[in-house]
């Protein structure tokens, strides 16, 4: 698959052969799906905690007769009926991590890339490279580029002058490509990435295995 290469002012320098093994694979919403679940689960910490009738500070005294009052049977103070009692079924500190084999996660990425590319939301750059920290410069290679909604900057390597020119402003996000993750490929809705981003992502998700479609 043959795509135009830009430069940060937007002209076309080039035209760059990519692999359809990566980038132009029928989509698997299925496999998508169960990897975004996963991923969403194992940023949860899982630390919500209520304590039970055993734990709540409070008296265990009967608070009035068993019988002879007309009214039902009561236990202690800490009975989850009353206020200030435990908590029934309450959540407890557990792990919400779901474990995910690396076959998985290399077609959900696959898939995700070659979705942006075959919606036209693909945009290869030669370089990507601001003159200085500031939130102008990432603005003005946006505005070149003619991408008017959310944009991911994928980069070979992280680059502060990039993270710090972007950082204040929501509609842009640039990752070096060791970081990239699913929920980031679905949330934007363009994806510029370097030539030497995509050969890196080749090199990592472009080795087909037996078995593999």
């Amino acid at each position: 698959m043959e795509v135009a290469v830009l430069n940060t002012t937007g002209d076309t320098v080039s035209q760059l052969q990519i692999s359809d093994y990566v980038f132009n694979i029928p989509v698997n919403t299925a496999v998508m799906h169960q990897v975004l679940v996963a991923q969403n689960n194992n940023a949860r910490l899982g630390t919500a905690n209520t304590k039970t009738r055993s734990e709540v500070t409070g008296s265990t005294r009967k608070l009035f007769a068993q019988k002879h009052t007309g009214r039902a049977r009561r236990g202690s103070i800490k009975s989850p009926l009353l206020k200030g009692g435990g908590i029934v079924f309450g959540p407890h500190p557990r792990s919400y991590k779901q474990k995910l084999n690396k076959k998985m996660k290399s077609l959900a990425i696959r898939s995700a890339l070659s979705s942006k590319t075959r919606e036209n939301q693909f945009l290869v750059l030669d370089e990507l490279k601001v003159n200085s920290p500031k939130t102008k410069e990432i603005i003005n290679v946006m505005k070149n580029l003619g991408i008017s909604s959310t944009v991911l900057f994928v980069t070979t390597q992280p680059s502060n002058e990039l993270k710090f020119s972007a950082r204040n402003v929501p509609e842009i996000k640039v990752l070096p490509l060791d970081s990239i993750n699913l929920a980031d490929l679905l949330k934007f809705n363009s994806l510029a990435m370097t030539v030497d981003a995509i050969r890196k992502a080749e090199d990592m998700w472009g080795q087909q295995e037996p078995g593999d479609k």
